[in-house]
């Protein structure tokens, strides 16, 4: 996939042009020191401009890469596949009626055809069904697959992905009793080809990411500063609907609710266990604030854990101690970021950070997952909280350049100040190239303090 990785200059020049040709119209907060967001309208170019270079380019690379020689997507309206639904143009919130897309690699190195079996056409897909020839859209359907006669036909079915199995039953069992029993055989999942999808980045998503995530990290350093909290008023309930409140002020979504919750010296140390919610707090000096917090702009989405310091009174820094544990957190990223290899499993990049953080005794726990179209994306699967020995399926899946992960993991560490272990909470967005990884907008390696000094 090396061609479509050159990053040239005219894709780039090309998507940046697109991302700020609406700064006249946008009420832009630039000049307040806050990231630029784009206008909803401007925002549909960009998304459209990337999806077509997805399209033309993504596609046909991944088809051939997994060895299927067509690709058959079927939703219907509110039920729709994960997968289909980054395919359709930016002014269309789902599918409609049963929408099928479909793609056909003719081979002979020609061009992978692009087609939709619909009542309309569908952004950059047009229509083959006409309804005054054939008034049966699945027999239409079954008369365009058998027309390019394909030898592997992939369909969105999956065991262990869930963004890949996004073929309902009766969507395949109309397929099935359409096409043509010498096809039957022929039909395979599609997982590989779906996940491949889902989790590349192309260069225009890349030039651009590093905004998305300096927006969510701008409202982060907002929401965990003095401007929000006032210690001794302001509870970490409050804090969770600030943030809320502030992403939607920004034309934003949130893809899950933010969390925020306190670590401080009078708590039991944590179990371990993060299947429980947190309790409600006032938030007092002498804390740590830490939150979790993500969203989706430009069809990108973020996910991030950063921690604040609540100074108490006559304290002008961070309690030496505490930013020791967060330096051995710092640490554990750089193990596991280090173990990032092309073609190697996430239950093989789990395995070896995890032996190399024991040999320097950190006690580690990683559960970092792939980042994208969805928060927690397809993907190798680096680990889950309560699955420190591999996650099977997922964690089998091998790690592909050109992917965005969620760099999520803590560290248990004693705090001699509070005689007790904190675990050191952290998630970070990065990039992996294929040789290195580096983090979109930077990492925390200080503690944000509450109030700024």
């Amino acid at each position: 996939m090396k061609n479509i990785f050159t990053l040239s200059f005219l894709l780039v020049f090309t998507t940046l042009l697109l991302l700020f040709s609406g700064a006249a119209t946008a009420q832009s907060s630039s000049a307040a020191g806050e990231p630029h967001i784009l206008p909803m309208q401007e925002r549909a170019k960009v998304i459209d401009s990337w999806l077509e270079y997805r399209l033309d380019n993504l596609v046909p690379e991944l088809m051939r890469r997994e060895g299927i020689d067509m690709w058959v997507l079927i939703a219907r309206e509110y039920n729709e596949d994960p997968v289909l639904l980054t395919m359709l143009p930016a002014t269309w919130q789902s599918s409609r009626r049963t929408t099928i897309l479909v793609f056909f690699d003719p081979g002979n190195g020609q061009p992978v055809e692009r087609l939709a079996v619909a009542r309309y056409n569908i952004g950059f897909f047009e229509t083959q069904w006409f309804v005054d020839e054939e008034p049966d859209q699945w027999k239409r359907l079954g008369e365009v697959i058998a027309e390019r006669n394909p030898r592997r036909i992939g369909i969105n079915v999956s065991e262990h992905f869930a963004l890949a199995d996004g073929l309902s039953f009766t969507d395949y069992s109309l397929l099935m009793a359409n096409l043509d029993e010498a096809f039957h055989p022929r039909v395979v999942s599609a997982e590989n080809l779906s996940v491949g999808w889902l989790e590349t980045r192309t260069p225009q998503e890349i030039a651009v990411y590093r905004q998305v995530s300096r927006i969510a990290h701008a409202i982060i350093e907002e929401g965990l500063s003095e401007a929000v909290i006032t210690p001794g008023v302001t509870t970490t309930s409050d804090v969770q609907w600030w943030f809320r409140e502030r992403i939607r002020e920004r034309k934003l979504t949130a893809w899950f609710h933010p969390t925020v919750q306190v670590i401080r010296a009078q708590q039991d140390e944590h179990s371990g266990d993060f299947s429980g919610s947190y309790d409600l707090n006032v938030i007092q000096p002498g804390d740590i604030v830490h939150m979790d917090l993500g969203i989706t702009y430009l069809r990108l989405s973020t996910d991030t854990q950063r921690n604040a310091y609540v100074l108490r009174p006559g304290e002008t820094e961070v309690p030496q101690d505490l930013r020791y544990a967060l330096a051995v957190g710092n640490r554990l990223q750089d193990i596991l970021t280090a173990e990032f290899v092309t073609g190697r499993t996430g239950n093989e990049i789990l395995a070896a950070a995890l032996q190399k953080a024991r040999a320097e005794g950190i006690q580690a726990t990683i559960y970092t997952h792939p980042l994208g179209f969805h928060g927690h994306g397809a993907g190798p699967t680096i680990g889950l909280w309560d699955q420190q020995g591999g996650v099977p399926g997922s964690g089998d899946y091998p790690l592909y350049p050109n992917t965005a992960h969620s760099i999520e993991l803590n560290a248990e560490v004693f705090i001699p100040s509070w005689n007790r272990s904190i675990r050191v909470m952290l998630e970070e967005n990065a990039l992996f190239d294929g040789e290195r990884v580096y983090y979109i907008d930077g990492r925390m390696t200080e503690f944000y303090v509450i109030p700024r000094q």
